[in-house]
């Protein structure tokens, strides 16, 4: 079965659900019982080992040992048994469940509290033992179990790729946000997008990563279900069918966490490497220590880090730079920027070959922030230590949750030469090819030939069609605010002077002007001020310097209005136009 068609067979199940829930209330059932029957399919082979491994006595000399630890043994031998690095001690498969329709609930809550410590972790986040008890109270249990155990549907690996199942977990996530008014883009990010940011990341290290028993490191500190792991981890074993990708994420939604990790365990890799929290908080930072050589992230958009208020803060004013939020902290209702620079704090030093960073923002942090605010300063932090590389605006309609303009921000610790100095804006705005059928607010995608486009763009990092391509120096993002005075005047239009004959400032006339880094402040002031003020001054003292990235500025093209005489004739044809028809009808 393809993945649409497994898709549509799970959301069959809401069949059964719909006269006992709420359409909101499918996901808690589904997708638990989607992640259980796959984990099961992957053991049953071995269930037999795996029960005789667990009747085993210990020798008792094993036992006497200072150092041993009974249960990390078990634990060892039962994985090696299984096969797997998890498994289930208990009598039953799911199949086995069904078989005994009486008895459902105690034997589908003995079976699930079998499995290893990283599966019942799993099936706890997402709160499956009260849904078993509230299926059994609505006498579903049974039926819901028996729907995911037809012979028909086959959710095993082999059937079905890590990527295709992510994007099965994902289309029902999209499903169950739409029905509950939620929003989608909290959990995870189109592939086709995921894609593009991967390619982006890894560009211009391919060579490293084609070397002999390379191992990759790639983080996602807003990990959702784990797609953007998954889709580097492709992306790198097409360079290299050789090399280790070792995937770590962070997670703050329960439901999403538990498929990320369960898909990691799937796929052999480490579960630890998934955690559950929240990223912004130090007392949740749980890959504290970590550095990373690539991160694909997509955070969520103007969402307030209200919650996480305190600890940022403290980690601000306490640790500055030794922390993660030196630079500044963002408005409290947009919290974004406080997740690139986490990413920052988290590349591998460029000692070790440095990291990159592929990270989906909305327009909000190209601009947001005049000079010195938290906003301002971050840029400031992010150009002046040159770290951003290229911005690549997406097409609009592009994301599933929402049609705002979006952007990639490559941000690096170890820029090759020939970008030094530099950052590549890429107008990807107008690169798309429209769907036939939208998923919610997602009208546009990539094809592979338009990633090759982009990317290719990327590589050329020329002008070599001003409409797509751009570079820029650091500096072009940078200005000085200046504070423009005017005297105050008496009733006599007399300037009021201080004690020193100084002329004193009116606080009403007071303007500010932004002056590029790389203009001589004087030589502005006196070209574009003084001839339209000439008694005003600036007060260099409250200078300050700020940065942004004006992207669609630097994009756009003027259309010339058209001449009035030609929608002057234009309108005298439509008047005649509307006569003549009046004229037919009698009117």
């Amino acid at each position: 079965m393809n993945h649409s068609a497994i898709s549509s067979f799970i959301w069959g199940t809401a069949d059964l659900l719909r006269s006992s829930y709420k359409q909101h209330e499918y996901g808690d059932i589904i997708l638990p019982f989607t992640v259980m029957r796959r984990l099961d399919i992957v053991l049953t082979p071995t269930k037999q080992a795996v029960l005789e491994e667990s009747e085993k006595e210990i020798p008792a000399a094993l036992k006497q040992m200072k150092s041993f630890d009974e249960g990390v043994l078990r634990d060892k031998n039962l994985k090696k048994a299984a096969g797997q690095d998890f498994y289930n001690t208990s009598a039953f498969t799911m199949e086995d469940l069904v078989k005994d329709a009486d008895n459902i609930k105690e034997n589908i809550t003995a079976y699930i509290d079998g499995f290893s410590p990283e599966i019942v972790d799993i099936m706890e986040n997402f709160d499956i033992y009260s849904v078993i008890n509230d299926l059994d109270k609505k006498g579903l249990l049974f039926q819901v179990t028996e729907r995911f155990c037809k012979p028909d549907v086959d959710l095993s690996p082999e059937s079905v790729s890590s990527a295709d199942m992510g994007d099965i977990y994902e289309e029902l996530i999209r499903k169950f946000s739409e029905a509950s008014n939620e929003t989608a883009g909290e959990h995870f990010s189109p592939r086709d997008g995921l894609a593009l940011a991967a390619r982006l990341a890894i560009a211009g290290t391919e060579d490293d990563i084609a070397k002999p028993n390379r191992i990759v490191k790639v983080c996602d500190p807003c990990a959702g279900t784990g797609g953007a792991i998954s889709v580097f981890e492709d992306l790198v074993r097409e360079i290299n069918p050789h090399a280790h990708v070792i995937g770590f994420g962070q997670e703050i939604n329960e439901q999403s966490y538990a498929i990320a990790k369960s898909d990691t365990i799937l796929k052999g890799g480490n579960a630890a490497n998934i955690v559950l929290g929240d990223t912004l908080g130090p007392e949740n930072e749980r890959l504290a220590g970590e550095t990373f050589g690539y991160q694909i992230s997509n955070p969520p958009y103007g969402v307030k880090w209200e919650k996480s208020k305190a600890s940022v803060k403290a980690e601000h004013d306490e640790l500055g730079f030794s922390g993660r939020f030196g630079a500044g902290l963002p408005r409290i209702s947009d919290g974004q920027l406080l997740f690139v620079q986490h990413m920052v704090s988290k590349m591998r030093s460029p000692k070790e070959g440095g990291g990159r960073i592929a990270v989906f923002l909305n327009g909000s942090p190209l601009f947001t922030g005049a000079a010195e605010s938290g906003e301002s300063e971050i840029r400031r932090y992010l150009l002046e230590h040159d770290m951003v590389e290229a911005i690549v605006a997406m097409p609009n309609d592009f994301f599933f949750n929402t049609g705002i303009a979006t952007y990639i921000w490559v941000i690096t610790n170890n820029k090759s030469h020939k970008r030094q100095g530099k950052v590549q804006l890429i107008n990807a705005n107008g690169i798309f090819s429209k769907m036939r059928k939208s998923l919610g607010s997602k009208r546009k995608q990539f094809t592979d030939e338009q990633i090759e486009e982009i990317v290719g763009l990327y590589d050329a990092f020329e002008e070599a069609d001003s409409k797509l391509s751009k570079v820029f120096t650091n500096d072009d993002f940078g200005y000085t605010t200046v504070t423009v005075e005017r005297p105050l005047k008496d009733e006599n239009g007399n300037p009021v002077t201080d004690r020193k004959g100084n002329p004193k400032p009116d606080s009403s006339l007071r303007d500010t002007e932004n002056i590029p880094l790389g203009e001589d402040i004087n030589t502005y002031f006196e070209r574009e001020v003084l001839p339209y003020a000439p008694d005003a001054w600036i007060d260099r003292k409250k200078d300050k310097i700020g940065y942004e990235i004006p992207f669609t500025r630097y994009f756009y093209e003027y259309t010339p209005l058209r001449p009035s005489s030609e929608i002057l004739v234009e309108i005298k044809e439509l008047e005649a136009s509307i006569a003549e028809q009046l004229q037919k009808a009698g009117l």
